[in-house]
């Protein structure tokens, strides 16, 4: 299909990005019911992003003739036999009036009826608002038929969300399903078992001397035991020593010594202290080696210990505040604080503990920015294992509200753009980034 240039001025701009499809037209029938079918117009009314019914009845409106398009078919008809060239002119004039920006000439517009009843044009060029003249006769069509807004990222994540929802749904009736068939084939068991022995204590034969439990009875108590597995409530030792093993197994040491603080409260009150403890500051000293290390490692000191206490999430972002530091440096801080030490399952770990983060940030996207920012760097001095899940970290943040799709495309994009576009951690956030904007352009689509 050949294409053209939008709009007149444009026409000789061999360069000119924006295009749609040439006209064609057909006319059909003969006599009172003759009537000129543009058969492209479809085409032509999704490369001006405009409603095809648009065109359609500004035809109509201009030529004084009865215009309609059909939706199911995407047929437009306009009684009246027009040739080609007039109804390209028409469109030229359509193009100017409700397509292009009338500051920029870009046409690049939505359309936007205001709460006064009001056709504006916004571009998304140059920002221009255009004002449509009213008096045309289109534009009582339009307000009456506006056309379909553009979802919003919010609008798309509720969307995504309320998908979820309903596949969690279905699977909680696929569970509830399965227990009321066991229950029924336990119902079932017990009646059987019921009538065997009833029959033998009828029967006056040598089988009133049987053993209780026979074969039959026995794999029927097999299979009951099977179906029970699932109702099975497993222990766990909760002693001291068997806690210290398990956290040892599945955390590293900085991470075990967090966790086992607690436990060494009572020896901290008899004024003995740890070896752990006692190693601490040395450690830090001798490791961080300049005053914004220590600075740093204070810090995590800090928030550590108000983590300790248990206060409320509440009052965390005020806690934070009052900590003497730059806004990048506590976000830094805290992120150490809380998962310092992780290795695999760092996702896991950021999911239960997203509140924190949600706390942490403020109105606006500068604290999610920052926050950004700061898992970059958390994730350049973690373990390799935790880098890993880095697009599982920002799908938990992005899936519990605490970051927003517009900032991680920006850090993403200006990462790429930066003197660590070479880093792994891009190409670990990558798949994630494909998955949101492919998540966009098929919502998009609907």
């Amino acid at each position: 299909m050949a294409l053209q240039n939008i709009g007149a001025s444009n026409r000789d701009d061999a360069f000119y990005r924006y295009k749609m499809p040439k006209m064609i037209t057909k006319i059909e029938g003969r006599g009172n019911g003759i009537k000129t079918n543009v058969v492209n117009m479809v085409e032509i009314a999704k490369a001006l992003a405009r409603p095809a019914s648009y065109t359609t009845k500004y035809f109509g409106c201009e030529l004084g003739a009865q215009s309609k398009f059909d939706e199911k078919t995407g047929t437009s008809l306009v009684n009246g036999a027009h040739d080609t060239a007039k109804l390209a002119g028409l469109l030229e004039n359509f193009i100017k009036k409700y397509v292009q920006c009338y500051g920029c000439g870009n046409p690049e517009t939505e359309i936007i009826i205001t709460k006064t009843q009001m056709i504006n044009l916004k571009c998304a060029a140059c920002g221009f608002v255009s004002d449509v003249d009213m008096r045309d006769k289109l534009t009582t069509f339009i307000i009456k038929n506006p056309p379909e807004q553009k979802k919003s990222s919010k609008d798309k994540k509720a969307m995504r969300r309320a998908e979820k929802e309903r596949l969690k749904e279905g699977e909680a009736a696929d569970e509830e399903l399965k227990k009321l068939k066991k229950e029924a084939g336990k119902k079932k068991g017990t009646s059987a078992s019921s009538k065997t022995t009833s029959k033998k204590k009828s029967s006056g034969s040598d089988e009133d001397h049987s053993p209780a439990h026979s074969q039959a009875d026995e794999n029927d108590q097999v299979a009951a035991d099977d179906d029970d597995e699932d109702d099975v409530q497993w222990q766990t030792d909760t002693s001291l020593e068997a806690a210290r093993q398990r956290i040892q197994e599945q955390l590293s040491a900085v991470t075990a010594d967090m966790v086992m603080l607690s436990t060494t409260e009572e020896k901290q009150k008899s004024g003995k202290k740890s070896p752990e403890l006692e190693k601490k500051p040395e450690s830090n000293g001798h490791e961080n080696g300049s005053a914004g290390s220590t600075n740093h490692g204070n810090l995590v000191e800090e928030i550590k210990g108000y983590l300790k206490k248990g206060s409320s999430l509440s009052q965390l972002q005020s806690f934070l505040g009052s900590l003497s530091g730059t806004p990048q440096g506590t976000m830094d801080a805290l992120l150490e604080a809380l998962f310092g030490g992780v290795g695999k399952g760092f996702a896991k770990e950021v999911t239960k503990k997203k509140n924190y983060l949600a706390a942490a940030i403020q109105e606006g996207g500068g604290s999610q920015m920052i926050l950004l920012h700061a898992l970059e760097s958390f994730c350049g001095k973690a373990s390799p294992d935790a880098a890993k899940e880095v697009a599982l970290v920002l799908k938990a943040l992005y899936d519990g509200d605490v970051l927003e799709e517009e900032f991680i495309l920006e850090w993403y994009q200006k990462g790429l753009a930066g003197e660590n576009k070479g880093s792994q951690l891009w190409k670990n956030v990558k798949p994630f980034v494909e998955w949101l904007q492919s998540a966009e352009s098929e919502s998009e689509e609907e």
